[in-house]
Protein backbone atom coordinates (compact mmCIF):
# COMPACT_ATOMS: atom_id res chain seq x y z
CA UNK A 1 0.00 0.00 0.00
CA UNK A 2 1.77 3.50 -1.07
CA UNK A 3 1.02 5.78 1.83
CA UNK A 4 1.27 9.49 1.52
CA UNK A 5 1.64 12.16 5.25
CA UNK A 6 0.32 15.49 4.43
CA UNK A 7 1.47 18.19 7.58
CA UNK A 8 0.74 22.04 7.21
CA UNK A 9 4.40 23.26 7.92
CA UNK A 10 7.82 21.54 9.25
CA UNK A 11 9.73 24.16 11.35
CA UNK A 12 10.14 22.39 15.13
CA UNK A 13 9.07 19.64 17.11
CA UNK A 14 5.29 20.79 18.63
CA UNK A 15 2.25 18.56 19.93
CA UNK A 16 1.47 18.13 15.95
CA UNK A 17 5.11 16.89 15.01
CA UNK A 18 4.49 14.46 17.94
CA UNK A 19 1.62 12.99 16.09
CA UNK A 20 3.67 12.64 12.61
CA UNK A 21 5.97 11.02 14.55
CA UNK A 22 3.83 8.13 15.13
CA UNK A 23 2.21 7.86 12.01
CA UNK A 24 6.38 7.41 10.35
CA UNK A 25 6.30 3.97 13.20
CA UNK A 26 3.14 2.87 11.62
CA UNK A 27 3.98 4.19 7.94
CA UNK A 28 7.80 3.88 7.32
CA UNK A 29 7.47 4.14 3.60
CA UNK A 30 5.37 7.12 3.36
CA UNK A 31 6.00 10.15 1.71
CA UNK A 32 5.78 13.34 4.06
CA UNK A 33 4.43 16.18 1.99
CA UNK A 34 4.23 19.83 3.34
CA UNK A 35 4.70 23.32 2.62
CA UNK A 36 7.96 23.91 4.10
CA UNK A 37 10.52 22.16 5.75
CA UNK A 38 13.24 23.89 8.26
CA UNK A 39 15.79 21.28 8.10
CA UNK A 40 17.34 20.27 11.08
CA UNK A 41 14.74 20.99 13.08
CA UNK A 42 12.88 18.13 13.86
CA UNK A 43 13.48 14.49 15.01
CA UNK A 44 15.49 12.31 13.45
CA UNK A 45 12.49 9.88 12.51
CA UNK A 46 10.71 12.99 10.38
CA UNK A 47 13.71 14.43 9.01
CA UNK A 48 14.81 11.04 7.51
CA UNK A 49 12.30 10.31 5.36
CA UNK A 50 11.30 11.58 1.78
CA UNK A 51 10.06 14.97 2.65
CA UNK A 52 8.51 16.83 -0.45
CA UNK A 53 7.80 20.36 0.04
CA UNK A 54 5.91 22.95 -2.21
CA UNK A 55 6.94 26.51 -3.69
CA UNK A 56 6.88 28.48 -0.44
CA UNK A 57 10.44 27.16 0.20
CA UNK A 58 11.90 28.85 -1.76
CA UNK A 59 10.22 31.76 -1.23
CA UNK A 60 11.78 34.57 0.89
CA UNK A 61 12.40 34.63 4.40
CA UNK A 62 10.01 31.90 4.33
CA UNK A 63 11.21 30.34 7.36
CA UNK A 64 10.54 33.13 9.79
CA UNK A 65 7.55 34.57 8.17
CA UNK A 66 5.96 31.50 6.68
CA UNK A 67 2.23 32.62 8.34
CA UNK A 68 2.59 36.33 5.80
CA UNK A 69 2.00 33.22 2.84
CA UNK A 70 -1.18 32.51 4.67
CA UNK A 71 -3.31 33.56 1.07
CA UNK A 72 -0.76 30.93 -0.99
CA UNK A 73 -0.88 27.87 1.09
CA UNK A 74 -4.09 27.02 -0.55
CA UNK A 75 -2.78 27.27 -4.04
CA UNK A 76 0.62 25.50 -2.56
CA UNK A 77 -1.15 22.66 -0.97
CA UNK A 78 -2.71 21.64 -4.11
CA UNK A 79 -0.01 21.15 -6.48
CA UNK A 80 1.09 18.27 -4.74
CA UNK A 81 0.51 15.23 -7.06
CA UNK A 82 -0.92 12.07 -5.06
CA UNK A 83 -1.40 10.31 -7.96
CA UNK A 84 -1.07 7.00 -7.42
CA UNK A 85 -1.17 6.92 -3.46
CA UNK A 86 -3.82 4.43 -2.05
CA UNK A 87 -3.97 6.42 1.75
CA UNK A 88 -3.66 9.73 2.30
CA UNK A 89 -3.04 10.64 5.82
CA UNK A 90 -3.25 14.71 6.86
CA UNK A 91 -2.18 16.62 9.60
CA UNK A 92 -3.69 19.94 9.35
CA UNK A 93 -4.81 22.63 11.40
CA UNK A 94 -4.94 25.07 8.40
CA UNK A 95 -4.23 23.86 4.47
CA UNK A 96 -3.45 20.06 4.79
CA UNK A 97 -6.67 18.63 4.23
CA UNK A 98 -7.14 20.76 0.63
CA UNK A 99 -4.50 18.08 -0.89
CA UNK A 100 -6.53 16.72 -4.27
CA UNK A 101 -6.45 13.19 -4.53
CA UNK A 102 -7.56 10.40 -6.69
CA UNK A 103 -11.11 9.14 -6.18
CA UNK A 104 -9.60 5.67 -5.09
CA UNK A 105 -7.61 7.26 -2.83
CA UNK A 106 -8.92 7.40 0.58
CA UNK A 107 -8.12 10.51 2.54
CA UNK A 108 -8.34 10.81 6.63
CA UNK A 109 -7.79 13.90 8.27
CA UNK A 110 -6.36 14.09 11.60
CA UNK A 111 -7.94 17.45 12.05
CA UNK A 112 -6.08 19.77 15.06
CA UNK A 113 -8.92 22.41 14.55
CA UNK A 114 -10.59 24.57 11.33
CA UNK A 115 -8.54 27.19 10.96
CA UNK A 116 -8.66 29.32 13.76
CA UNK A 117 -7.12 32.86 12.61
CA UNK A 118 -10.40 32.32 9.81
CA UNK A 119 -13.28 31.35 12.16
CA UNK A 120 -13.39 31.62 16.07
CA UNK A 121 -10.10 33.86 16.71
CA UNK A 122 -10.46 36.14 13.55
CA UNK A 123 -10.81 39.17 15.56
CA UNK A 124 -8.23 38.08 18.09
CA UNK A 125 -6.01 38.19 14.98
CA UNK A 126 -7.09 40.25 12.70
CA UNK A 127 -9.54 43.02 14.85
CA UNK A 128 -9.60 46.40 13.88
CA UNK A 129 -6.77 48.06 16.53
CA UNK A 130 -4.38 45.27 15.31
CA UNK A 131 -4.66 46.25 11.57
CA UNK A 132 -3.47 49.30 10.03
CA UNK A 133 -5.36 51.19 7.37
CA UNK A 134 -4.84 49.65 4.31
CA UNK A 135 -4.54 45.98 6.10
CA UNK A 136 -8.42 47.00 7.53
CA UNK A 137 -8.93 46.87 3.15
CA UNK A 138 -6.86 44.13 2.20
CA UNK A 139 -7.60 41.39 5.04
CA UNK A 140 -11.33 41.10 5.05
CA UNK A 141 -11.38 39.86 1.70
CA UNK A 142 -8.37 37.76 1.78
CA UNK A 143 -10.20 35.59 5.11
CA UNK A 144 -13.20 35.38 3.27
CA UNK A 145 -11.46 33.75 0.49
CA UNK A 146 -9.97 31.72 2.93
CA UNK A 147 -13.01 30.72 4.72
CA UNK A 148 -15.21 29.95 1.59
CA UNK A 149 -11.80 27.56 0.48
CA UNK A 150 -11.20 26.10 3.86
CA UNK A 151 -15.18 24.71 3.66
CA UNK A 152 -14.87 23.64 -0.09
CA UNK A 153 -11.79 21.51 0.88
CA UNK A 154 -13.30 19.54 3.86
CA UNK A 155 -15.50 17.76 0.67
CA UNK A 156 -11.98 16.21 0.08
CA UNK A 157 -11.55 14.55 2.90
CA UNK A 158 -13.03 10.66 3.43
CA UNK A 159 -12.95 11.05 6.81
CA UNK A 160 -11.89 13.22 9.98
CA UNK A 161 -10.97 12.44 13.14
CA UNK A 162 -11.24 15.35 15.70
CA UNK A 163 -8.54 15.74 18.71
CA UNK A 164 -10.71 16.78 20.95
CA UNK A 165 -14.82 16.78 21.38
CA UNK A 166 -14.32 20.75 21.66
CA UNK A 167 -12.74 20.22 17.78
CA UNK A 168 -15.20 17.98 16.47
CA UNK A 169 -17.99 20.16 17.75
CA UNK A 170 -16.19 23.07 15.47
CA UNK A 171 -15.56 20.58 12.75
CA UNK A 172 -19.47 20.07 12.73
CA UNK A 173 -20.30 24.19 13.23
CA UNK A 174 -17.89 25.09 10.12
CA UNK A 175 -17.69 21.97 8.00
CA UNK A 176 -20.30 20.13 8.84
CA UNK A 177 -18.92 17.06 9.10
CA UNK A 178 -19.04 14.57 11.36
CA UNK A 179 -15.53 13.08 12.95
CA UNK A 180 -14.08 10.51 15.30
CA UNK A 181 -12.23 11.51 18.50
CA UNK A 182 -8.58 10.29 19.29
CA UNK A 183 -6.81 12.39 21.85
CA UNK A 184 -3.00 12.98 20.39
CA UNK A 185 -1.06 11.89 22.91
CA UNK A 186 2.13 13.32 25.05
CA UNK A 187 5.48 11.39 26.17
CA UNK A 188 4.80 9.88 29.36
CA UNK A 189 7.86 8.33 29.10
CA UNK A 190 9.53 11.82 29.76
CA UNK A 191 7.98 13.78 31.30
CA UNK A 192 7.51 11.91 35.22
CA UNK A 193 7.32 12.96 38.56
CA UNK A 194 11.29 13.81 39.86
CA UNK A 195 11.87 15.50 42.91
CA UNK A 196 8.99 17.19 45.55
CA UNK A 197 7.28 20.28 44.50
CA UNK A 198 9.12 24.00 44.90
CA UNK A 199 7.79 27.11 45.55
CA UNK A 200 6.64 28.76 42.23
CA UNK A 201 3.85 28.35 39.61
CA UNK A 202 4.95 27.71 35.79
CA UNK A 203 3.68 28.38 32.41
CA UNK A 204 4.85 26.50 29.12
CA UNK A 205 3.34 28.32 26.05
CA UNK A 206 3.80 30.43 23.04
CA UNK A 207 3.60 34.08 23.60
CA UNK A 208 0.21 34.81 21.34
CA UNK A 209 -3.15 36.43 22.22
CA UNK A 210 -5.29 34.00 22.98
CA UNK A 211 -2.81 32.40 25.07
CA UNK A 212 -3.81 35.32 27.89
CA UNK A 213 -0.78 34.89 29.50
CA UNK A 214 -1.08 38.65 30.00
CA UNK A 215 -3.57 37.73 32.58
CA UNK A 216 -1.47 35.34 34.32
CA UNK A 217 1.15 37.75 34.59
CA UNK A 218 -1.64 40.59 36.11
CA UNK A 219 -2.26 38.15 38.23
CA UNK A 220 1.20 37.11 39.65
CA UNK A 221 1.88 40.87 39.83
CA UNK A 222 -1.38 40.63 42.37
CA UNK A 223 -0.02 38.30 44.39
CA UNK A 224 3.56 38.38 43.81
CA UNK A 225 3.92 34.98 43.84
CA UNK A 226 7.09 33.56 42.01
CA UNK A 227 5.87 32.56 38.11
CA UNK A 228 8.62 30.85 35.59
CA UNK A 229 6.84 31.54 31.88
CA UNK A 230 8.97 29.14 29.58
CA UNK A 231 8.10 30.31 25.63
CA UNK A 232 8.49 32.89 22.99
CA UNK A 233 6.01 34.82 20.70
CA UNK A 234 5.22 38.01 18.90
CA UNK A 235 4.29 38.99 22.09
CA UNK A 236 7.08 38.43 24.68
CA UNK A 237 8.33 42.43 24.47
CA UNK A 238 5.14 43.56 25.65
CA UNK A 239 4.65 40.79 27.92
CA UNK A 240 8.23 41.52 29.72
CA UNK A 241 7.13 45.02 30.30
CA UNK A 242 3.83 44.37 32.24
CA UNK A 243 5.79 42.13 34.17
CA UNK A 244 7.20 42.59 38.33
CA UNK A 245 10.12 41.04 39.21
CA UNK A 246 8.73 38.12 41.13
CA UNK A 247 7.98 36.51 37.08
CA UNK A 248 10.85 35.30 35.23
CA UNK A 249 11.34 34.38 31.49
CA UNK A 250 13.07 31.58 30.44
CA UNK A 251 12.74 31.43 26.55
CA UNK A 252 12.17 27.84 24.92
CA UNK A 253 13.77 25.06 27.00
CA UNK A 254 15.29 21.57 25.80
CA UNK A 255 12.90 18.29 27.07
CA UNK A 256 14.91 17.36 30.43
CA UNK A 257 15.13 20.87 31.53
CA UNK A 258 11.10 21.22 30.73
CA UNK A 259 10.97 17.74 32.52
CA UNK A 260 12.56 19.51 35.87
CA UNK A 261 10.30 22.42 35.44
CA UNK A 262 7.20 20.63 35.42
CA UNK A 263 7.85 18.54 38.29
CA UNK A 264 8.87 20.99 40.50
CA UNK A 265 6.35 23.45 40.56
CA UNK A 266 3.55 23.81 42.51
CA UNK A 267 1.19 23.53 39.59
CA UNK A 268 0.42 24.81 35.55
CA UNK A 269 -1.17 27.99 35.32
CA UNK A 270 -3.17 27.73 32.05
CA UNK A 271 -5.21 30.91 31.14
CA UNK A 272 -6.14 29.88 27.51
CA UNK A 273 -8.88 28.58 25.80
CA UNK A 274 -7.36 25.75 23.89
CA UNK A 275 -8.84 23.07 21.20
CA UNK A 276 -6.97 20.24 23.44
CA UNK A 277 -3.93 21.67 25.54
CA UNK A 278 -0.84 19.70 25.57
CA UNK A 279 0.87 21.13 28.30
CA UNK A 280 -1.88 20.11 30.94
CA UNK A 281 -1.67 16.83 30.28
CA UNK A 282 2.56 16.92 30.54
CA UNK A 283 2.24 18.47 34.07
CA UNK A 284 -0.07 16.03 35.12
CA UNK A 285 2.15 13.43 33.59
CA UNK A 286 5.15 15.10 36.05
CA UNK A 287 2.96 14.29 38.72
CA UNK A 288 1.30 18.33 39.21
CA UNK A 289 -1.79 19.86 39.05
CA UNK A 290 -3.10 21.99 36.90
CA UNK A 291 -4.72 25.57 37.14
CA UNK A 292 -7.02 26.37 34.25
CA UNK A 293 -9.51 28.28 32.22
CA UNK A 294 -12.51 25.87 32.48
CA UNK A 295 -13.52 26.34 28.98
CA UNK A 296 -12.41 24.43 25.71
CA UNK A 297 -10.41 21.07 25.58
CA UNK A 298 -9.09 21.23 29.26
CA UNK A 299 -12.58 19.59 29.90
CA UNK A 300 -11.44 16.60 28.65
CA UNK A 301 -7.92 16.56 30.79
CA UNK A 302 -8.48 17.89 33.50
CA UNK A 303 -10.34 16.81 36.17
CA UNK A 304 -11.85 19.59 38.69
CA UNK A 305 -11.20 19.59 42.51
CA UNK A 306 -15.14 19.23 43.77
CA UNK A 307 -15.33 22.39 45.59
CA UNK A 308 -18.68 20.61 48.02
CA UNK A 309 -17.12 18.20 49.27
CA UNK A 310 -13.45 18.02 47.82
CA UNK A 311 -13.17 14.16 47.27
CA UNK A 312 -10.36 12.32 46.64
CA UNK A 313 -11.22 8.70 46.21
CA UNK A 314 -12.14 6.77 43.38
CA UNK A 315 -11.27 6.61 39.81
CA UNK A 316 -11.81 10.36 38.93
CA UNK A 317 -9.72 11.91 41.79
CA UNK A 318 -9.04 15.38 40.89
CA UNK A 319 -5.95 17.01 38.80
CA UNK A 320 -6.17 20.27 38.84
CA UNK A 321 -9.15 23.93 39.85
CA UNK A 322 -10.72 25.54 37.53
CA UNK A 323 -11.90 29.53 37.06
CA UNK A 324 -14.23 30.57 34.53
CA UNK A 325 -13.87 34.34 33.79
CA UNK A 326 -10.73 35.54 32.08
CA UNK A 327 -9.62 38.57 34.55
CA UNK A 328 -6.68 38.34 36.99
CA UNK A 329 -8.86 38.85 39.72
CA UNK A 330 -11.00 35.60 39.20
CA UNK A 331 -7.37 34.04 38.40
CA UNK A 332 -6.14 35.16 41.64
CA UNK A 333 -9.10 33.33 43.71
CA UNK A 334 -8.55 30.31 42.05
CA UNK A 335 -4.62 29.84 42.95
CA UNK A 336 -5.63 31.43 46.53
CA UNK A 337 -8.69 28.47 46.60
CA UNK A 338 -5.78 25.72 45.23
CA UNK A 339 -3.76 26.76 48.35
CA UNK A 340 -6.39 25.78 50.20
CA UNK A 341 -6.67 22.21 49.09
CA UNK A 342 -2.63 21.58 47.86
CA UNK A 343 -2.45 18.88 50.33
CA UNK A 344 -5.60 16.80 48.14
CA UNK A 345 -3.73 16.41 45.17
CA UNK A 346 -1.91 13.03 45.03
CA UNK A 347 1.24 12.55 42.48
CA UNK A 348 0.50 9.27 41.62
CA UNK A 349 -3.62 9.70 41.12
CA UNK A 350 -2.52 12.73 38.88
CA UNK A 351 0.25 10.85 36.88
CA UNK A 352 -2.36 7.92 36.85
CA UNK A 353 -4.66 9.97 34.92
CA UNK A 354 -2.37 11.69 31.98
CA UNK A 355 -1.11 7.79 31.62
CA UNK A 356 -4.51 7.24 29.54
CA UNK A 357 -3.01 9.89 27.32
CA UNK A 358 0.03 7.43 26.24
CA UNK A 359 1.89 7.09 22.92
CA UNK A 360 0.59 3.29 23.10
CA UNK A 361 -2.96 3.88 23.93
CA UNK A 362 -3.13 6.47 21.25
CA UNK A 363 -0.82 4.70 18.61
CA UNK A 364 -3.14 1.24 19.05
CA UNK A 365 -6.56 3.85 18.41
CA UNK A 366 -5.61 5.37 15.37
CA UNK A 367 -4.28 2.19 13.93
CA UNK A 368 -7.18 0.49 14.87
CA UNK A 369 -9.29 3.59 12.87
CA UNK A 370 -6.95 3.48 10.18
CA UNK A 371 -7.45 -0.04 9.64
CA UNK A 372 -11.26 0.26 9.99
CA UNK A 373 -11.96 3.06 7.94
CA UNK A 374 -9.26 2.09 4.93
CA UNK A 375 -11.59 -1.25 4.95
CA UNK A 376 -14.61 0.45 4.61
CA UNK A 377 -13.79 2.88 1.73
CA UNK A 378 -12.48 0.06 -0.31
CA UNK A 379 -15.61 -1.89 0.22
CA UNK A 380 -17.76 0.86 -0.72
CA UNK A 381 -15.09 1.67 -3.96
CA UNK A 382 -15.47 -2.08 -4.84
CA UNK A 383 -19.73 -1.96 -4.76
CA UNK A 384 -19.22 1.28 -6.51
CA UNK A 385 -17.86 -0.43 -9.54
CA UNK A 386 -19.68 -3.11 -9.37
CA UNK A 387 -22.72 -0.75 -10.50
CA UNK A 388 -20.95 0.94 -12.72
CA UNK A 389 -20.24 -2.41 -14.79
CA UNK A 390 -24.11 -3.60 -14.27
CA UNK A 391 -24.58 -0.18 -15.72
CA UNK A 392 -22.46 -0.64 -18.60
CA UNK A 393 -23.74 -4.56 -19.82
CA UNK A 394 -27.12 -3.14 -19.80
Amino acid sequence: MKVALIHDWLTGMRGGERVLEIFCQLFPQADIFTLLHIKGSLSPAIEQRNIKTSFLQNLPWVSQKYRFYLPLMPTAIEQFNLEGYDLVISCSHCAAKGVITDPETCHICYCFTPMRYVWDLYHQYFGQKKLGWFSRWLIPPLINYLRIWDCTSTNRVDYFVAISHHVARRIKKYYQRESQVIYPPINTALFTPQNGPEDYFLMVTAFAPYKRVDLAIKAFNLLNYPLKIVGTGPDEKYLKSIAQKNITFLGWQPDEALRELYSGCRALIFPGKEDFGLTPLEAQSAGRPVIAYGHGGVLETVIPINPINKETEGEDCPTGVFFYEQSPEDLVRAIRYFETTEDIFGQEKIREHALRFSPSIFKERIKTFIADTYEEFQQHKGYLSVISKKDVRA
